[in-house]
């Protein structure tokens, strides 16, 4: 092994950026804007396939200058590079998480937190306290109950609302975030009544009388929520907290660049994230994905989509890609399928619904990859699936354009000969199975709504099978934060299952940088790239798979600077 404290006790004789403890260790600055940092006798997995593995990697003035061996690597150390002795611990690139929500995750606003195995009389203890500690001066907000839950009172969910406080607008949104439930207030204030017409993309659902009963489904929730978050001073300040939660919680995750898949640009979102850049707390390089809003003029939408590009490639904050919901959810059957729901909401329809349909998403496309805007598609149903699929195509013979890098995200359903078509048209296909409602052992719920179509949904091996390439990410809070866990399901999927480990990093690693626009500077370590870099408390290579789900991170680096330091190493 390579003698480390040797040669710290060397490099403290002229050392300028660290002090030194009583063993001649460096004592680590993280703000320092040296960014110089040494990694020794460790098990360091590269995703190079020129340099699988390595002990050692220096990184100087942000960038990788050294992967190699622990001996080799004092050539490339001074006196101003903090070493750290990794003891055979495992180092791994960054991960990226492509599709995860850490301003809305850590939201201030929303402070009534339920959970979706509660019954409704605890959910009705919850909301009771929730209000009674309220001031009644604003919004009440809330996050986490079960739709079927609620369906399933005597009561209509507005009467229930109603009933605690009917003077003060309350909104709790749907664990999945596709549904809205709300009392009297809420709907008066957002213009709601029994005339008002269904909106693009999303459900009022009436109650026997024809009004409505309390429960927006999709983007009707989004009438209520961009009203209760109108951007003041005091919202956006709260907001900037909640990002910065977020960001502590994407850090201790191993997590150096993060795809923000929902950028609610009108919420004041984009001023948010610059906030954190210009107070210098943004710890993760950063896309966002900036909202289409369903509802809005076109001709408008996209001057205003056009006008918020940027892609400067040495910033951490770019906004190039835009999200765009093709359709819903099957658990609220607004999914978008090609064969109809054996049970379905009445006034959603058999089929699901469309936030944006094929002709307006090719619109969108052809109009916005021209910026060199990517998309990035939430599409679940196989109609959903299928309709993004031929709008990209569509773009693709306008604009004669084959280099974007447009993604399809969730990806539960497809029709069998939609599969080939991600690697035809060069359309990532983007997974999250870190929640456990995506293991096939859990399907079950899905078959009074789809039938045996339950038990074929996240076909990610069919996929990756065709050449496409594939990433996973979390959509966090929806699930797991965690890598680690969706790294595990990825591999205990039976027959669906990735084939190996090597392969499930590099769609957290190398495809997520590729899908960010970033692989010739992230996502491997390499030399000349950027020194983001995660250790880890166990070799996942070693353990049994079952157990990959609990690796912790013990610190994270982003360029060299320590981010996340568990106080383990």
């Amino acid at each position: 092994m390579f003698n480390i404290q040797k040669l710290a006790l060397a490099a403290c004789i002229s050392l300028t950026l660290f002090g030194c403890n009583s063993t001649g260790s460096p004592v680590s600055d993280p703000t320092s804007p040296s960014n110089n940092l040494a990694l020794l006798n460790g098990k360091i997995y590269t995703v190079d396939s020129q340099q699988v593995w390595a002990e050692a990697v220096v990184v100087k003035d942000q960038v990788i200058v050294f992967v190699g061996d622990s001996s080799e690597a004092s050539n490339f150390i001074d006196s101003n590079t903090q070493l750290i002795d990794l003891k055979g611990k495992l180092v791994l690139p960054g991960i990226h998480d492509t599709h995860t929500h850490p301003l809305e995750a850590g939201s201030g606003q929303v402070n009534c937190i339920l959970d979706t195995e509660q019954s409704l009389s605890e959910i009705k203890s919850i909301v009771k306290s929730c209000v009674d500690q309220s001031t009644r001066e604003d919004w009440l907000l809330g996050w986490g109950h079960s739709l079927e839950t609620l369906l399933g009172s005597a009561q209509t969910p507005r009467e229930v609302l109603d009933a605690m406080n009917s003077s003060q607008p309350i909104a709790i949104m749907e664990a999945t975030s596709h549904s809205v439930w709300v009392n009297s207030k809420a709907l008066e204030m957002a213009g709601i009544d029994a005339s008002t017409a269904q909106p693009t993309g999303g459900i009022i659902m009436k109650d026997a009388k024809g009004q409505p009963n309390g429960i927006l489904l999709d983007a009707a929730g989004d009438l209520v929520f961009d009203l209760a978050y109108t951007p003041t001073p005091n919202l956006m300040h709260s907001n900037y907290e909640g990002l910065l939660y977020g960001l502590e919680q994407v850090a201790q995750n191993g997590i150096t660049s993060v795809v923000d898949a929902r950028v609610y640009w009108k919420r004041g979102y984009l001023d948010v994230w610059q906030r954190a850049v210009d107070e210098n707390r943004l710890t993760a390089r950063t896309v966002l994905s900036l909202w289409a809003y369903p509802s809005a003029d076109d001709t408008e939408q996209l001057a205003e989509l056009k006008s918020m590009y940027s892609n400067e490639s040495d910033s951490l904050l770019r906004a190039n890609q835009i999200k765009f919901y093709s359709d819903g959810i099957i658990h609220n059957t607004t999914a978008a399928l090609l064969e109809p729901y054996l049970e379905h909401i009445e006034e959603v329809g058999s089929y699901g619904l469309n936030y944006f349909d094929k002709n307006r998403l090719a619109l969108y496309t052809t109009e916005l990859e021209k910026v060199g805007f990517d998309m990035h598609i939430h599409a679940i149903g196989d109609r959903g699936v299928q309709e993004s699929l031929d709008a990209i195509e569509t773009a693709q013979q306008a604009n004669a354009k084959k280099s974007t890098r447009h993604r399809l995200t969730h990806v539960e359903m497809v029709a069998d000969a939609d599969k080939p078509r991600f690697t035809k048209l060069g359309v990532i296909a983007d997974f999250q199975l870190a929640g456990d409602f995506t293991k096939p052992e859990n399907a079950s719920w899905m078959e009074p709504l789809i039938g045996d179509r339950a038990h074929k949904m996240l076909p990610v091996k069919d996929i990756y099978e065709t050449g496409a390439t594939v990433t996973l990410s979390s959509d966090w809070d929806v699930s797991s934060l965690s890598p680690f866990v969706g790294m595990q399901n990825a591999l205990t999927r039976g027959e669906q299952s990735l084939p190996n480990l090597d392969t499930v990093i590099q769609a957290y690693t190398i495809n997520g940088a590729y899908t960010m626009r970033q692989e010739e500077r992230t996502g491997s370590i390499e030399v000349g790239k950027l020194g983001d870099l995660i250790i880890v408390d166990q070799n996942i290579f070693e353990v049994d798979v079952n157990n990959i789900g609990k690796t912790k991170v013990l610190m994270t680096i982003l360029g060299g600077n320590i981010v996340y330091n568990s106080g383990s190493i």
